[in-house]
């Protein structure tokens, strides 16, 4: 086997640390509430299971998220668990780059299709612990939220901080020429806080210098009718005061919801999950 324990006695933290390091592999997606962008199969996993649902719909929660977008609220399916282990013993890949390490700048809007510029899509990031600096918090750039969606480009290599469009690693970055990065600002939080971002927010997650996991849900909600920008993944109404029996209350539709729609996908060619090419001239 690849592991020559399982580590029982261990918590989870130590214990998936432990896994990753030994294996040589990264295991995010069996954690994950949502499928990949890439060879999504048949028997891909994810985990959409009632405590997760539980806490999509939780009320307090809602009742934050009514205050911003109002009472009609989508569960947007752009959705994931984030779990970074310490990049002293996170796995790498074969560029040298650790596996779900630091976390590129980006917006939300630039992750999904040009049709969610028309949605009023809000993020709702919190850890399950305590998210410090050391251990790899959100930065955000104060006032991005009143620009514009900008240029996003694939191939970032976070080692060298530059956009390598031939590199068949690392994730979207908004070249930082088009932005002010010094004025940046870390988001320590504490386990129960939550963090609310608009969809244009420039923001980004500090590496994990720690000798602890990182571990944290970073849920969208948008007004019900407008578009996800991720359509071929299965959303739910979450509330309705206008229309209260379209609201999803049984989590294991939502299991299957994501079930078929794993199953639909491994039979058909990939999809376009955002607008970028590499192709715009920040890029270069």
């Amino acid at each position: 086997g690849k592991i020559s324990s399982k580590y029982e006695d261990l918590d989870f933290g130590e214990r998936v640390t432990r896994i990753y390091a030994e294996s040589g592999e990264v295991y995010n997606q069996f954690f994950d509430f949502s499928l990949p962008q890439t060879g999504i199969k048949e028997d891909t996993p994810f985990w959409a299971g009632p405590a997760v649902f539980n806490a999509l719909k939780d009320d307090n929660l809602l009742d934050a998220v009514e205050s911003i977008i109002g009472h009609e609220i989508f569960s947007n399916p752009i959705q994931h668990v984030r779990i970074k282990v310490p990049e002293s013993e996170a796995p790498k890949d074969e560029n040298g780059l650790v596996k779900f390490g630091a976390t590129p700048w980006h917006q939300d809007a630039g992750v999904a299709t040009e049709e969610v510029d028309a949605t009023n899509m809000l993020t709702v990031w919190f850890p399950l612990m305590d998210a410090s600096e050391e251990n790899g918090c959100l930065q955000v750039v104060p006032g991005s939220h009143e620009g514009k969606v900008l240029t996003h480009c694939p191939g970032f290599n976070p080692k060298t901080g530059k956009i390598n469009r031939s590199l068949n690693a690392g994730g979207l970055q908004i070249p930082t020429s088009l932005f002010e990065e010094s004025s940046a600002m870390a988001v320590p939080m504490k386990k129960g806080d939550a963090l609310f971002l608009t969809k244009k927010t420039v923001h980004s997650a500090l590496p994990n210098i720690s000798d602890k996991i990182r571990w944290s849900f970073d849920l969208r909600y948008q007004p019900i009718g407008e578009p996800t920008g991720r359509d071929i993944f299965p959303g739910f109404v979450a509330r309705s005061n206008d229309n209260p029996d379209q609201v999803l209350d049984d989590p294991n539709i939502w299991f299957d919801l994501w079930e078929s729609t794993r199953d639909n996908l491994a039979k058909q060619e990939q999809f376009a999950f955002n607008r970028w090419d590499g192709e715009d001239v920040a890029c270069a």
